[in-house]
């Protein structure tokens, strides 16, 4: 049987798990298939979905004949299945392959790398680990004036159609009496904190001039440190599956314009999470390799009734003494400043060299290199090396290249801090 007949089989049997489980009334899991799912939205039952108890009289869901293949000719599929689909929208084909069982998941994920060895996007976890050090992820992000809605997607630059675009992650920016704050999540139509599809936030200051960058789930070998301000959350019941936590993981600074002279905006973003010397040959910055979900399994043991779901009662101390304090490494934290653009006589304007990605000129485009103490020893080509760049290609589109050691999720985010309005320094 040839390879593609396999992953047609493997196609065809996902969505017959599917069908079967929604009739029998068990939850699939799937990320990116809630109300109003677009169909850019992350494909496969990722996370695993949890047992669910069955009824009198229902059948036990049959998980059809490729569950019981054996290892050694799974593996061989799957590394199959992975090094032919190396692009989207046919890397779908390996999601699928993690769809199945649980055993044909425990081997995609040994098999699929992570997004700094091999280079390739392949589960929603990719979106929180650091891009590859030999080149950068190419992306793009598309505006929406009217829903203020922001939507980052992998590629060059927007197909004619948009029906390759793979979206990897949306943003909304939410409007409030005194100030303003941007929702993150892995589809376009859901930014609800309480959904598991929402990954962080962003906030800024009255200001414009200070945003501090909120993860859901606490970065790998990082600690909390407590903030003792007093929380506005009230006990309530939620969902173990819920994400709770905001994680301060980042702040971005604006250099505050006082005499507001006319000139290219001064950033520096301070990386609480990921140390400095990680840019370092050898250096290694924070990978997640699990899923992103819920942080239940950091819970005590959760208490079931009869007919509902398993839920945890939360106090207002328990959700703000941890949850709001920087997020703090036992090194140095990576510091990263704005590229300084140099003065065209002939054209009259700043310029910077985007390598072709910018072709428009704005205020909101920027490269940001790292900040490093010399007494750290990091060699200036590193100092060189653009980690991101965001620049303008037209009428509300612009690119997004990030690499090592930021993840998609940080980048999107520091590049998100350009759409708002900053009084103070301009």
């Amino acid at each position: 049987m040839s390879l593609k007949s396999i992953v047609r089989e493997l196609k065809e049997m996902r969505d017959g798990i599917g069908s079967m489980s929604r009739r029998g009334g068990v939850s699939d899991g799937r990320v990116g298939h809630g109300r109003g799912g677009s169909r850019h939205s992350w494909p496969g039952l990722w996370p695993e979905p949890q047992p669910q108890p069955l009824r009198p009289g229902q059948e036990p869901l049959q998980q059809g004949q490729w569950a019981n293949l054996p290892p050694e000719l799974l593996l061989d599929v799957i590394q199959r299945v992975e090094a032919s689909e190396a692009v989207w929208p046919a890397r779908r084909q390996v999601v699928a392959c993690a769809a199945v069982c649980r055993s044909w998941r425990d081997i995609t994920k040994d098999v699929v790398k992570t997004l700094e060895e091999c280079g390739r996007i392949t589960f929603p976890i990719s979106l929180k680990q650091p891009g590859p050090r030999d080149h950068p992820v190419q992306c793009f992000v598309r505006r929406d004036r009217a829903t203020s809605t922001y939507l980052l997607y992998l590629g060059l630059s927007p197909s004619l159609h948009g029906e390759n675009d793979k979206l990897l992650l949306a943003a909304r920016k939410i409007r409030r009496a005194a100030r303003t704050s941007f929702a993150i999540s892995l589809i376009s139509d859901d930014f609800s904190h309480s959904s598991s599809t929402y990954v962080g936030k962003l906030k800024p200051n009255f200001l414009g001039t200070k945003f501090t960058i909120f993860d859901s789930q606490p970065p790998c070998d990082a600690v909390v440190l407590p903030n003792n301000k007093p929380s506005k959350r009230h006990s309530k019941q939620v969902s173990p599956r819920l994400p709770l936590g905001n994680y301060n993981v980042a702040t971005v600074s604006y250099e505050l314009t006082v005499l507001r002279n006319r000139g290219p905006r001064r950033m520096q973003c301070t990386m609480h999470s990921i140390p400095a010397m990680c840019i370092q040959e050898g250096g290694k910055a924070p990978t997640p390799t699990g899923i992103i979900h819920s942080l239940d399994e950091q819970m005590p043991t959760l208490s079931t009734s009869k007919g509902k779901e398993p839920s945890m009662e939360f106090s207002s101390t328990s959700l703000s003494a941890d949850l709001s304090g920087p997020i703090t490494t036992s090194e140095v934290p990576l510091l990263l400043k704005n590229k300084a653009p140099r003065w065209h006589e002939q054209l009259q304007c700043w310029c910077l060299n985007f390598r072709g990605r910018v072709t428009v000129a704005s205020v909101k485009n920027f490269q940001l290199v790292a900040s490093v103490d010399p007494s750290l020893g990091v060699p200036a080509a590193e100092q060189e090396k653009v980690i991101l760049q965001f620049g303008k290609i037209g009428k509300d589109i612009f690119t997004m290249d990030y690499r090592y050691p930021l993840s998609a999720f940080q980048a999107f985010a520091i590049c998100l801090t350009s759409f708002d309005t900053k009084p103070a320094c301009e």
